[in-house]
């Protein structure tokens, strides 16, 4: 392998020091991580790769990519050069300039040479089919042309011919349309019909023809010259026709540089637009962010709460429906945002996860269940912070509505506008908030121009901002301590963020002569657990509320308490006496509860009081349980114990159940749980976070030390290794080794075949099984690689489609 050229990537890699090295190596963690790069020339290869470059781009500001679009209008270009194209002179503005550049460079995008010229990689010159709505260089688009032809051009312009070879011609021709004044020259003195042909399609997009060349590509006239003034056009290169290809004729970027004239520049915002504010002290961001978290802490215990109760049911096309979502929110006296965005973040975090048809909690939750609310924010916040969708979406682009938890594949823009929204509220003055939080989406999309925007906004980013003001991530139109410590990644700074703005778990309540119980704050799992058992809650948020009633006494009952015990754990809990209103309500509710007891025998039913079982004999709204009496004290039941139990409690007694050797059996609640989630199998030195970059890069900072790296790379031979063999056979990309990680059912062959497809851009046959079962054969295109999944165009259903590498069981030629 021969050394580098001075212009590649891989010499300017080698030429960095190291703390520069290491902050591109940090910024590139998708590109870093394990197996590790043994050779600057590896590396360069990695940041290179087209999807490597497209998991970067969405990160980039408007500033970042109107810079790296006039680049790739210009090619290897000097800074003054692309200043010009920009307008770029003033300080402000070369100030933006430069760090643009700075920011391309730390991701590998935009480099310098030993020579002063800006060199980019050639994914990202891809990412545009016409930058600047100018169409390719004429030297690209005359490759095909011959040397006579070349020299009628000339001869058209009145330029002397360099030489015979076609490369002097085709030299010559580019020299002279470079020149503007020259061009311009050269339109002036054109016939009226031919600068009018020339204006429009220089002020025109490439790739976007004017209406009347609309019609001729319809019309399907085989000429080029076929409207008026082409012909004199192409005669001069002016225009060039593409002989592959039928439609008009196409304007080289430097004809419609030069017709646009020296005043034209290329667009460039280097700074965001300004955003209405007002004066706020951080007390009064505090003490909002303060409350929006503590009202999210307690509904997202409720939302857990009422799931580990009653675990919802899922659809059988996957999620939690509006039924489900609806049950939620009643009992958790919540909104359906709130219970959408607690449900997703807990799914994340591991408290959630799916059993069989139901969604039940994990022994995870118990454990988060006991925490203070500082402590379960920070770990919904930092499963919200690395969530790769948006937990509140609720409608798709058709307006249908979506289900929550339904398994959607990753959205790497989803985590990349929520980053921009705390950058852009982190650029705001200090000590200024904006008046509206509908005035942040315009600065989000300045900081993330390519994140999409979901349908169901009716301003900019609304549901993105929505839920960092319900996280209390942002506060008054600023930026909080919470969302502060998430911007900058700082596992510490974030529980000390919560600790400072959120109470702790309050450990008393206020109980009412009308039978209520209050609890400002957070409630701890103690007192909740407590309330929950002895009471019905109406209210929950920043105050719950808690009501008592003879049933939900009973309920206490049912467990095995005595009412002494009850009263004992509501007087520990309690701010000053329990009211009388209450103890009476407890007592009287315990001398009559157990009166009437069951014991199975199909079941028999008997008591104390033998009046008290003739009137249940007698009685018309027991009659369906076919109640016979044995005895003056017992009475046997054709319905089984625990709908008699029922039956009776629904006419208005209080019986107990017994168990067969005549003990009281307690009715304890049982609590569902479902297995912990099972984490993604990892590939041979693969990385799981699919394509969320938030997630790839704080994996890869984990497990990878970028100074050592950095060492290793410059002490690495200056020949990339083999990759690593499969069965003795070396894979002969990383691509195949990659495909061979996950695909574990296809053979060496058609591992190749597919990587192939992958690496060159090629249609491949796939024969695969959905999880469904259905084993379907599927024609791809436009193959992009993110393990474990493999994104392509269906041809088969005519859409982009989600495949799972481990889930294809053969690979054929396209």
């Amino acid at each position: 392998m021969s050394k580098p050229s001075g212009s590649s990537l891989a010499a300017w890699l080698s030429g960095l020091e190291s703390p520069r090295l290491e902050r591109v190596l940090a910024v590139r963690a998708d590109a870093v991580s394990p197996p590790e790069p043994r050779s600057f020339g590896e590396l360069a290869d990695r940041l290179q790769r087209p999807g490597s470059v497209a998991l970067v781009l969405s990160g980039l500001a408007l500033p970042q990519l109107q810079v790296a679009e006039a680049l790739a209008v210009l090619g290897p270009a000097p800074r003054a050069a692309l200043a010009d194209l920009l307008d770029a002179g003033g300080a402000e503005s070369a100030r933006g300039l430069d760090a643009a550049l700075d920011a391309l460079a730390d991701h590998a995008l935009v480099w310098p040479d030993g020579e002063g010229l800006l060199h980019m990689a050639a994914p990202l010159r891809q990412a545009w089919d016409s930058p600047l709505g100018l169409d390719a260089p004429l030297a690209r688009l005359l490759a095909d042309t011959t040397s006579e032809e070349l020299r009628r051009m000339l001869v058209a312009l009145g330029v002397q011919s360099p030489g015979n070879a076609k490369r002097q011609r085709l030299a010559a021709l580019v020299d002279h349309h470079s020149d503007p004044e020259r061009v311009a020259a050269v339109v002036a003195g054109a016939p009226a019909a031919t600068r009018k042909l020339l204006e429009r399609r220089a002020s025109h997009p490439a790739g976007q023809p004017a209406e009347s060349e609309a019609e001729f590509i319809i019309l399907g006239v085989p000429r080029a010259d076929s409207e008026p003034g082409a012909h004199w056009a192409l005669e001069r290169g002016l225009l060039v026709q593409d002989r592959h290809r039928y439609g008009p004729a196409r304007m080289p970027a430097e004809v419609a540089l030069a017709l646009r004239g020296a005043d034209w520049r290329a667009p460039f915002e280097p700074v965001p637009p300004d955003a209405r504010t007002t004066p706020v002290t951080s007390a009064d961001v505090d003490r909002e962010a303060a409350a929006a978290a503590t009202a999210f802490a307690a509904h997202a215990a409720s939302v857990l709460a009422t799931c580990s109760a009653s675990p919802p049911s899922l659809l059988k096309s996957g999620g939690v429906g509006a039924r489900e979502l609806s049950r939620i929110g009643k009992a958790a006296q919540c909104d359906g945002i709130v219970v959408r965005l607690a449900l997703e973040t807990a799914s994340a975090a591991g408290l959630l996860a799916r059993d069989g048809s139901q969604v039940a909690a994990t022994e995870g939750y118990d454990a988060w269940a006991e925490r203070e609310p500082a402590e379960r924010l920070t770990v919904l916040l930092r499963a919200w912070w690395t969530l790769p969708l948006t937990p509140t979406q609720s409608r798709d682009e058709d307006g249908k509505a979506l289900s929550a938890l339904a398994g959607t594949p990753p959205c790497g823009g989803c985590a990349q506008a929520r980053q921009g929204l705390l950058t852009a509220a982190a650029r705001l003055p200090a000590d200024r908030g904006v008046k509206d939080p509908a005035e942040l989406g315009p600065l989000v999309a300045w900081f993330r121009p390519l994140v999409h925007q979901l349908p169901q906004d009716t301003t900019p980013f609304a549901t993105v901002v929505r839920e960092a003001e319900l996280l209390g991530v942002i506060a008054r139109g600023a930026l909080s301590r919470i969302g502060a410590a998430l911007r900058t990644d700082d596992a510490e700074a974030l529980p000390a963020a919560c600790q400072q703005l959120l109470p702790t778990a309050t450990r008393a309540a206020r109980f009412g002569a009308d039978l209520t119980a209050v609890v400002t704050g957070t409630p701890s799992a103690h007192l909740a657990a407590l309330l929950d058992t002895v009471a019905d809650r109406e209210v929950g948020g920043t105050a719950s509320v808690w009501r008592f009633s003879p049933g939900t006494v009973r309920r206490a009952l049912d467990t095995g308490r005595t009412p002494d015990a009850v009263v004992a754990d509501l007087a520990a809990v309690a701010v000053g006496a329990l009211p009388q209103p209450l103890s009476y309500l407890i007592h009287d509710t315990a001398r009559r509860h157990g009166r009437v007891r069951v014991a199975p025998a199909a079941c028999v039913v008997h008591g104390e009081d033998p009046a008290l079982l003739a009137e249940l004999a007698a009685h018309r709204k027991l009659a369906g349980l076919g109640l016979r009496q044995l005895a003056p004290t017992v009475l046997v039941s054709r319905t089984p114990l625990d709908k008699t139990l029922a039956a009776l409690r629904d006419a208005g007694y209080a019986p107990v159940a017994e168990a067969a050797d005549g003990t009281v059996r307690v009715e304890k609640t049982r609590r569902h749980r479902a297995a912990a989630p099972v984490p993604p199998p990892r590939p041979p030195g693969g990385t799981p976070g699919g394509r969320n970059p938030s997630a790839r890069r704080a994996q890869a900072s984990a497990t990878v030390d970028l100074s050592g790296l950095a060492t290793r790379l410059r002490a690495a031979p200056a020949i990339t290794p083999e990759p690593d063999p499969a069965g003795g056979v070396p894979f002969g990309t990383d691509t195949e080794e990659i495909v061979a990680g996950y695909a574990r059912l296809l053979s060496l062959a058609d591992v190749r075949q597919l990587a192939h497809a992958i690496d060159e851009g090629r249609p491949v046959t796939i024969e695969y099984v959905a999880a469904s079962g259905n084993r379907t054969v599927r024609t791809l295109s436009e193959l992009d690689l993110d393990p474990p999944h493999l994104y392509a165009w269906c041809h088969l259903r005519d859409d982009e489609r989600v495949f799972t590498l481990s889930r294809i069981q053969g690979v054929m030629p396209g």
